[in-house]
């Protein structure tokens, strides 16, 4: 819940200007649902993809201050990110409502991006592969390969973010490589390959480039460097 749509169109601007050489890196901003439109506009000459940070799982209907899969492709959208540990903790979200979430997605043809991760007292109970795999197993319930081909997977410990402690890259490596094992027993070795897993765990231009060397981990779901044209550049250079 960041930026005015003043603000947002001043970093896309900004981001644009700084990436205008950059290849081969996917990139995406998903501001607020106010600055959707606005920067949609921005873009239309870009290759910077537009995301919404949330939607719901209807269509239509009665369902006052929500926003449709469809509402999100009209706004220009390509990618949405689904079951944030922010909306988990605050909001109630379960993994059954982010398995709703992620088929109206790909129903309407937008890029789930689906957050997984565990809180800090579930890591220091040794708990953090089974809720790893629970979320795994509770989002991606009844979906087929071509579905999961379609969808980015974001590791976010939810204990290493905006806490001050900081996930190694090796800790973080650990449970990329679990989840890609779990993908593997559910869809085989060559869909488990496929699908791109992002870090999101206090990603930083001074921790990138070694979270990036790692085997399993794909890219990054930036959180507060994003904020920050500096910043948010130089994590995109570190990748």
């Amino acid at each position: 819940m960041y930026k005015t749509i003043k603000e947002a169109i001043e970093l896309v601007n900004g981001l644009k200007r700084a990436l205008s050489d950059i290849e081969n890196i996917d990139v995406a901003v998903c501001p607020p649902f106010t600055a959707l439109s606005d920067v949609r506009e921005l873009l239309i000459d870009s290759d910077i993809k537009l995301g919404a940070q949330n939607l719901y799982w209807e269509k239509e209907g009665a369902y006052t201050g929500e926003v449709s899969a469809s509402m999100l492709k009209d706004a220009g959208c390509s990618h949405v990110i689904i079951g944030h540990s922010e909306r988990r903790q605050y909001f109630g979200e379960t993994n059954e409502g982010v398995n709703k979430k992620i088929k109206a997605a790909l129903f309407a043809g937008l890029t789930p991006i689906v957050c997984v991760g565990e809180k800090l007292q579930e890591r220091e109970k040794g708990e953090t592969f089974d809720v790893v795999k629970n979320h795994v197993a509770g989002a991606l319930a009844g979906l087929s390969v071509e579905d999961v081909l379609k969808l980015v997977i974001a590791y976010e410990p939810v204990w290493a973010i905006g806490t001050g402690k900081t996930a190694l890259p090796a800790q973080a490596q650990e449970v990329h490589a679990y989840i890609r094992g779990l993908l593997q027993k559910m869809y085989g070795e060559e869909t488990a390959q496929s699908i791109i897993i992002q870090y999101g765990g206090s990603v930083k231009p001074e921790n990138i480039k070694e979270l990036m060397a790692k085997a399993d981990i794909d890219g990054a779901l930036v959180g507060g460097a994003s904020l920050k044209l500096d910043s948010f550049v130089n994590i995109i250079r570190g990748i």
